[in-house]
């Protein structure tokens, strides 16, 4: 069983590193058109995606995933029809591939430049979710890059779905066949080859739990770019307007829960507790959730949602539900050493109306995406005009917050000159 899903994945990999050496020299129009064929295609073949679908989500029920986890899984016909809007919106974007960064003339007459490319081939193992199959797919084939796809088992079937449509329109468009690899097994040691198939893969990126992406980050044989894990801070300044923090905490909590910029931790400056909080936790008993609060927190939220008190492992929790955990804090800098404690990286908004604490928190806050009066929410691919996202990393290296084109690709330096030696 072990030697067959070895050869399955290195043989696989092969076919994309193979596939890579012709990708980066396809046009803009080439993959703009397989693109748009994935985009219709999506949407003609949806009843047979969502037959597969509600399969796969019924044994996901059956195993007792959580509905926020379901919720990942689950796809309708209007999340197809985004999906296809996605994937035309990478196709009007600009091609990263050529694309000259920086151009100097040394004083000896070279031309030297910096030009973009692929990275080649990239592996990416991911979980839950199956739109993911496509976002990944169409990202790496605009980019000039083969890849090769490991889906978690829960949306197996889904994604396998997904992946022969986006696999056939792109060879009929006449992109090089092997450019998208998709994993058949479902057996966790076929994580294990991908990881040491550095001969093959040049970059690995995990998206889902905590678990897999240690796993990765321990094991890879390659470059990893590992985030998603999204510990998201909301403070509430003393400055703040609080009609505006009410809104934007309830948008960023609320929205949609189960994703990884969803708000986790409510910090409240002490000066406005008591004028924001209980009106601040009617709003959000309102639509279900329970708050984790510390002791001051609790007494002024505690007629208005559902209370527990606050555990301190509580701080570093990912809720992906209905939860969210609230402290009062003293000051600012109380704020700020709380989130450098406890966030992961991610995403942190402040809501103040005093530019120069707004200024401090966007300098001092260390994290992929800062905010100023707006929702953790928006940090996304298609928020931020990137069309989708691979994933979000918050590494510092090579690439920080929502991955789009430019960053699943390199640059090479190109020297152009007239007979120049150096002395």
């Amino acid at each position: 069983m072990a030697n067959t899903m070895q050869s399955e994945a290195t043989m696989k990999a092969a076919g994309a590193r193979a596939a890579s050496r012709r990708m980066g020299m396809l046009t803009s129009a080439q993959k703009n058109d397989a693109l748009e064929r994935i985009a219709s295609a999506l949407v003609e073949k949806q009843a047979r995606i969502l037959e597969v679908n509600v399969g796969d989500v019924a044994r996901g029920r059956e195993r007792g995933l959580n509905e926020s986890f379901a919720d990942r899984m689950l796809l309708t016909p209007e999340r197809i029809e985004a999906i296809a809007r996605d994937v035309r919106a990478v196709a009007a974007l600009p091609d990263p591939v050529g694309e000259v960064i920086d151009t100097q003339t040394r004083p000896n007459g070279l031309r030297v430049q910096r030009i973009r490319v692929p990275l080649g081939v990239i592996g990416a193992i991911y979980e839950s979710r199956p739109n993911v199959t496509v976002d990944i797919a169409v990202l790496c084939l605009k980019s000039g890059n083969a890849v090769v796809l490991r889906s978690g088992s829960d949306a197996h079937a889904t994604s396998a779905v997904l992946a022969e449509i986006v696999t056939r329109e792109a060879e009929a468009a006449g992109l090089p066949a092997g450019a998208v690899q998709f994993i058949e097994s479902t057996d966790r040691a076929e994580v294990g080859v991908m990881l040491r198939a550095q001969e093959s893969i040049d970059l690995m990126i995990p998206r889902g739990g905590a678990d897999l992406i240690a796993r990765v980050s321990a094991e890879a044989t390659m470059p990893v770019v590992t985030g998603g894990i999204g510990v998201c801070h909301t403070y509430i300044d003393t400055a703040a307007d609080l009609n505006m923090a009410r809104a934007i905490v309830v948008n960023a909590k609320t929205r949609r829960v189960s994703i990884c910029n969803a708000l986790d931790t409510i910090l409240v400056h002490q000066a406005v507790a008591e004028q924001v909080i209980p009106s601040l936790a009617a709003a959000l008993g309102e639509r279900g959730v329970t708050l984790h609060a510390d002791a001051r927190a609790a007494t002024l939220a505690s007629s208005g949602a559902p209370v527990v008190p606050v555990q301190i492992e509580d701080y570093d929790r990912e809720w992906l539900s209905l939860d969210c955990s609230m402290r009062v804090v003293n000051s600012y800098d109380e704020a700020l050493a709380h989130i450098e404690a406890h966030g992961s990286g991610h995403s942190e908004a402040i809501i103040t109306s005093d530019e120069t604490t707004a200024q401090r928190f966007l300098r001092e806050v260390d994290a992929a995406a800062v905010y100023v009066n707006a929702s953790t929410q928006f940090t996304d691919g298609g928020e931020f005009g990137l069309g989708v996202e691979f994933g979000i990393s918050t590494q510092k290296m090579h690439a920080r917050g929502p991955m789009g084109l430019r960053e699943l690709t390199s640059y090479k330096w190109v020297i152009t000159g007239a007979g120049q030696t150096r002395p």
